[in-house]
């Protein structure tokens, strides 16, 4: 599968944009008709693919060129794809990531202070309408005659569409929204978040209750499967007061369960997870966006969670540690780092704890790369490596990355299901017991009943999951990304940090489409 369904091999064909987008010459040119495309089961398979590799590429000539999203002031390279977009929203407002660089855009999310035309904000939601028009395109057009297998692609389609709308309305709030049923070229209408969220779950319950996606671990590597749309209604129930203001925490227990329960167990050795050949023997993950050196070349991606953190002097120093970053041309960006506060969460026997560096603190100066740790917890080499015998990726490529990403695992759906039960929604004698399997890999002690509070579960979140775009989401659940609740270093753009306004739990819409489309009405505060 990594090397199959993520090779483009056909583009979408007369692509439906929204309306709110005037210029329809600033999106990809198509070069065959939606009738040829899917005229064919094999064409209408490579559409599929389209669909998937909206996640993995900035356009169609990697690692930059004919790009997706040929938009004024997104640069294809730094903020065109969708993890790396995606990560600098959730993570570097947060106490987990800061960005040393100061290009455009960068400060803003750095220091929470949001702008209606930030570089990467644009290159994020634009990321995500393209991707929910691939999915619509797709959905409108494949034709369950050709083969009974034409159903399933387009309960995956529609599995992507739902993610793409979970990710819109827990950053933005109030999308545009439109579907396969849409009149083409007809402005969009905006949506509630609360109604959204109703849409959401519909699609997804239907999608892995009704078996439109395949059983759990049925599908090919790299496709969703009723496990993935599981396992996207455990983590929508546990944000749901954030989203409509009802909690749903028995919800979010019983969908992470249904994971749970499917089969999955964790990889032995965790820092395995992260690493370029993760796509085998790998029972935790659910879902992953894939990555092969040779056919998905892009700066986004694993590609750039490996070089945004490494720098060449750490590669010797720290070298009985990292190993290597397995990445040798156009490497070592040395661009992010923690913040003191995330660190301290850990203690030095803790395996998850995989920083290295001279100073925890930025400093005064948050630009200095001695200052803050750096993560190696995203390599491009295969396990089994050490200092004498570093085993490269399987690709052999020396520029991008094999290594996948995990969008959807096993441990995040034990943690859901404690947080569930710490808050009143589940087992929390079996939510103990699912937290201690995490810890027992880890290395560190176990907790016993009276230890496991939601607080508590916050904080093993953060050792657990950094830097898989969870952190801003969770600290909003616990309401403390904004407000003066919980400080970190820089919070607010000031070294001992600041509270912040509360319309900073949701980024703007990007004033662009506002001004596009009438039917548009900006989010509060901006």
């Amino acid at each position: 599968m990594k090397k199959n369904i993520l090779k483009i091999t056909a583009m979408i064909a007369s692509v439906a944009m929204f309306a709110s987008c005037t210029d329809l010459d600033i999106f990809p040119e198509n070069t065959s008709s939606s009738e040829v495309v899917f005229s064919t089961f094999e064409g209408t398979k490579d559409a599929l693919a389209k669909v998937y590799a909206a996640y993995t590429l900035t356009g169609n000539s990697g690692p930059g060129g004919k790009t997706d999203l040929p938009i004024p002031g997104i640069d294809e390279g730094s903020n065109a794809d969708f993890v790396r977009t995606f990560f600098n929203h959730q993570e570097m407002p947060t106490d987990e990531a800061h960005c040393l660089w100061n290009d455009a855009g960068v400060p803003e999310l750095n220091f929470i202070n949001f702008t209606t035309d930030g570089q990467f904000t644009l290159g994020l939601y634009y990321r995500l309408i393209m991707q929910i028009m691939y999915a619509n395109e797709f959905i409108r057009n494949a034709d369950e005659s050709l083969n009974a297998e034409v159903a399933t692609f387009k309960a995956e389609a529609r599995f992507i569409r739902a993610f793409d709308y979970w990710a819109m309305m827990d950053v933005f709030g109030n999308p545009p929204f439109i579907t396969e049923s849409d009149v083409l070229g007809s402005l969009p209408e905006q949506i509630s978040r609360a109604d959204l969220f109703q849409y959401i779950e519909s699609e997804l319950k239907e999608l892995g209750d009704n078996g439109l996606l395949k059983a759990p671990r049925t599908n090919e590597y790299g496709r969703a499967d009723q496990a993935a749309a599981w396992a996207l209604l455990a983590r929508l129930y546990l944000n749901a007061e954030v989203y409509t203001g009802t909690a749903r925490w028995a919800d979010a227990a019983t969908y992470s369960k249904k994971v749970i329960d499917a089969g999955y167990s964790l990889k032995p050795n965790y820092a395995d997870l992260f690493l370029a050949d993760n796509n085998l023997n790998n029972p935790e993950i659910i879902l992953p966006i894939a990555y092969d050196g040779k056919n998905t070349r892009t700066n986004g991606g694993t590609t750039f969670l490996i070089n945004c953190t490494f720098n060449g002097d750490y590669q010797n120093t720290y070298a009985d540690l990292l190993i290597h970053s397995g990445i040798y041309d156009n490497a070592s960006w040395s661009g992010y780092r923690t913040r003191e506060q995330f660190t301290q969460k850990f203690g030095t026997d803790d395996r998850r704890y995989m920083l290295v560096g001279e100073n925890p603190a930025l400093g005064a100066d948050p630009s200095t790369y001695t200052n803050g740790l750096m993560t190696y917890k995203y390599r491009n080499i295969q396990s089994g490596s050490t200092p004498g015998n570093v085993i490269n990726s399987a690709s052999g490529d020396r520029a991008f990355a094999d290594t996948d990403f995990p969008l959807f695992r096993l441990a995040e759906q034990y943690l859901i299901y404690a947080e569930a039960a710490a808050r009143g929604g589940g087992s929390t004698a079996e939510a103990v017991g699912y937290v201690n399997q995490l810890r027992s890999r880890a290395g560190v002690s176990n907790i016993t009943e009276g230890q496991m509070t939601a607080n508590f579960i916050l904080d093993e979140r953060a050792r657990e999951l950094y830097w898989e775009c969870h952190r801003r989401t969770d600290l909003i659940r616990y309401g403390l990304l904004t407000g003066g609740g919980y400080l970190w270093e820089w919070k607010g753009g000031v070294q001992e940090g600041r509270a912040v306004d509360t319309h900073y739990n949701l980024y703007p819409i990007p004033a662009s489409d506002v001004n596009a489309n009438t039917n548009l009405t900006q989010n509060p505060g901006y």
